[in-house]
């Protein structure tokens, strides 16, 4: 004669708590989200985990030529001439002595910050400074840099002109 050793309230009671169990290791196994950088236009804002980072560790210096190109998944805001341009990032990219920058189309525009907020009024981002057209789409970069001025993360935003 065969004993059941747990009734079926019972075994879909375990079922459930190995399924709960399981859920929770599989999260606790997930990367980290790298911290948020915002680029604001106007009443419009986007927000973007880093698209390089180097989990700690520096990023080598002839990766972070690619990553500020690298623009296929950047989040993208319409940007009219003279409005105000805000960027910001969040309280972790800038502890323990850790600075950012902001780049556009991969030239540094700014020092280095150790404050959470950029905020550029009536930036003409898109001016050529000369006679030729100027360019529909821009590339904002945001570079983290830890204490010894090693970049750590990279996020990358495009503007377009309206």
């Amino acid at each position: 004669m065969t004993v059941a050793f747990f009734s079926g309230k019972r075994r879909r009671a375990a079922a459930a708590l190995g399924a709960v169990s399981a859920g929770l290791l599989t999260l606790s196994a997930c990367d980290k989200p790298t911290p948020l950088a915002t680029m604001t236009v106007g009443s419009s804002s986007v927000s973007s985990e880093a698209t390089c980072k180097g989990d700690g560790k520096a990023i080598p210096t002839d990766e972070i030529e690619d990553c500020l190109a690298d623009i296929e998944s950047a989040k993208t805001l319409g940007y009219e001439r003279g409005a105000t341009l805000r960027l910001g990032v969040e309280p972790e990219v800038v502890e323990d002595g850790k600075k950012w920058v902001v780049t556009l189309d991969g030239n540094p525009i700014t020092e280095a910050s150790d404050q959470t907020y950029r905020s550029f009024p009536n930036a003409d981002v898109f001016s050529t400074g000369g006679t030729g057209a100027p360019a529909k789409t821009k590339t904002i970069g945001i570079i983290q840099f830890n204490e010894k001025d090693q970049p750590l993360s990279i996020w990358t935003f495009k503007l377009d002109l309206d």
